[in-house]
């Protein structure tokens, strides 16, 4: 493990590729990159904090437990959750103390070396909190009472944070029926600050799944509408729909395990959709509801302008005994094989060359950037490639990603950079880090006398800035 209380830096030149040639072009595109203003389109970040900017509680709460990377890592190497005050279902005691569970991380701290986690985390601790000390056991507490300290100045209030950021825009994502209380809070205080819901209805797509009929209901409420057969169902989405624009929205965001795209006659939509109020949908309803909806979705876009983003190739909670017992969202999701050739095929014949129609594509299978995603998005006008998710919003993850879609897409076609996180105070870490990649990916190219450095530099510029406002409509 680290040394007891040796110092913390970073690197200026960090990320960079060790030859010289492309390390000069890279550090000059980098510089002209990393003061650009922050687009974050889409996240997880919690509205509440921003709408009552109550102060951050203490480094536990802020750091560790909303970041479900390191509750994985942690957890493979034998930690259990309740030592990391994860919460359970069924109220059943776990470690309360915040200067424990911080302890525990800061011995284990050493895991996290190699990966994106611990680059955005030691990022967060110097640039964010002006930590000077490497978290160690040795420095647990002296690191804790730091943050502590700092947490209780108005500078660290979640505002201000946004503010000194540099955010142009955050984006949430929130259930079709969610109020959107606290972005109506946020608007009524005066505050400046942009920050936008995205319209997710997951929750109402999965007919088959348990708590089904508990979301249509829900949404049923939200909407002051009783959801009794298929025809209003569709018409509270698009109601839903309008009212998340009219409170900023500009994207829809929809995950799934395949990409699976096949409509539906109005009439047999309408008979499945009776067996699930019924709560007789099977595993196959749910396949052909879900695909059918997907549709539904895309033709709403048209109507409605609102970009579809589409996440596929999750298998969410792998570990049936841990979400039992904690719940979703807490590192049990592994990806999944997946294709969109042939999934997406009826969608993209439907509406991928309809300009009003806008489709960002996300993948955990690396494997599709060359052989399917890339061509997709280098042909139909609708489509673009979301960045690098999850698994893959590394270091070599995101130069894997440029390496296999640039040559077929080009740039232009990719929607830059989201930090898709719900750990607020990474989200600086998270752009910096991209920002370092995509500038050693163009400083190779430069190099290579592929493109020129002026094209480098507006190229760095389109995927900092330009790309993820002009795609997400911001």
């Amino acid at each position: 493990m680290t040394a007891s209380h040796s110092r913390l830096t970073l690197n200026p030149g960090r990320f960079f590729d060790p030859d010289p040639a492309i390390r000069r072009v890279a550090r000059e595109i980098y510089h002209e990159t990393s003061q650009l203003p922050l687009v974050c389109p889409h996240g997880h970040v919690d509205p509440r904090l921003l709408a009552t900017n109550d102060p951050f509680p203490e480094p536990t709460a802020l750091i560790l437990q909303p970041d479900h990377y390191i509750l994985r890592m942690l957890y493979s190497r034998g930690v259990g959750l309740e030592q990391l005050g994860v919460p359970t279902r069924d109220g059943s005691g776990v470690e309360r103390d915040p200067r424990r569970i911080w302890s525990t991380f800061a011995r284990h701290y050493y895991l996290l070396r190699g990966t994106p986690t611990r680059v955005w985390l030691d990022h967060e601790l110097a640039e964010v909190f002006g930590v000077r000390t490497r978290l160690d056991a040795d420095s647990a507490d002296a690191v804790y009472d730091e943050i502590t300290e700092k947490l209780a100045s108005p500078e660290f209030r979640p505002r201000a944070l946004f503010d000194r950021f540099r955010i142009d825009a955050l984006v949430t994502t929130d259930s079709a029926a969610d109020s959107l209380e606290h972005h109506q809070a946020i608007r009524e205080s005066g505050w400046k600050g942009r920050v936008l819901p995205c319209f997710r209805p997951d929750a109402v797509f999965q007919i088959a799944a348990p708590g089904w009929l508990e979301a249509i209901a829900a949404l049923g409420d939200a909407a002051s509408t009783p959801i009794s057969d298929y025809a209003t169902f569709i018409r509270v989405l698009e109601d839903r729909r309008e009212f998340f624009k009219t409170m900023g929205a500009t994207a829809t965001d929809h995950a799934v395990v395949e990409p699976y795209t096949a409509r539906l006659e109005h009439d047999e939509a309408a008979i499945v959709f009776e067996r699930a109020l019924a709560g007789s949908a099977t595993v196959a309803d749910q396949r052909a509801f879900e695909a059918h909806l997907l549709m539904e979705m895309a033709r709403m876009s048209v109507a409605d302008g609102l970009v579809m983003q589409l996440h596929a190739g999750s298998f969410r909670d792998h570990n049936t005994p841990l979400a039992e017992r904690f719940g979703p969202n807490v590192g049990g999701d592994i990806p999944v094989t997946t294709e969109y050739t042939r999934n997406l095929r009826p969608l993209l014949n439907a509406y991928g060359a309809d300009p009003r129609f806008a489709l960002i594509v996300f993948t955990l299978d690396e494997s599709t950037y060359s052989r399917e995603l890339a061509p997709l998005a280098g042909h139909y006008p609708a489509v673009r490639l979301g960045p690098p998710w999850w698994f893959h919003d590394s270091i070599e993850g995101m130069m894997r990603f440029r390496q296999r879609t640039t040559e077929t897409a080009g740039i232009y076609n990719t929607v830059g950079f989201n930090d898709d996180t719900r750990a607020f105070c990474s989200i600086p870490a998270r752009h910096d880090l991209a920002r370092r990649v995509d500038a050693n990916y163009l400083g190779g190219l430069v190099a290579r006398h592929v493109i020129e450095p002026s094209d480098a530099r507006e190229m760095a510029r389109a995927l900092a800035y330009e790309l993820p406002k002009e795609a997400y409509r911001l």
